[in-house]
């Protein structure tokens, strides 16, 4: 059973940061590329960032500029770190995997809650 585990998420002030992980087997990490999407109460799943086995990097606009995705080879994590965050960041966040990061990945976390708020 694929089990991608994801961490990090929390309550924190505007303006400030967190790192969400995710973590899964080896065979995940180096067969597919990972990604976060995020959903927010009443509203659709959305694309947050990407990245490929080669560390190709995509964002979604909203976030660029302040979140950076990358990932640990010798963990098999992939980190979200979050910097300047604002209360509509507020969302639960989710890790997949696939060859390609859609909506309709194979491969999905449980979820990881992130509240921003003062």
């Amino acid at each position: 059973q694929v089990q991608l585990v994801e961490s990090g998420g929390g309550l924190v002030q505007p303006g400030g940061s967190l790192r969400l992980s995710c973590a899964t087997s080896r065979s995940i990490f180096s067969n597919f590329a990972m990604g976060w999407y995020r959903q927010a109460p009443g509203k659709e799943r959305e694309f947050v960032a990407g990245i490929s086995r080669l560390d190709n990097t995509n964002y979604a606009d909203s976030v660029k500029g302040r979140f950076t995705i990358s990932r640990d080879n010798a963990e098999n994590t992939v980190y979200l770190q979050m910097n300047s965050l604002k209360p509509e960041d507020t969302a639960v966040y989710y890790c997949a995997a696939d060859i390609i990061i859609t909506r309709d990945s194979r491969y999905w976390g449980q979820g990881t809650q992130v509240t921003v708020s003062s």
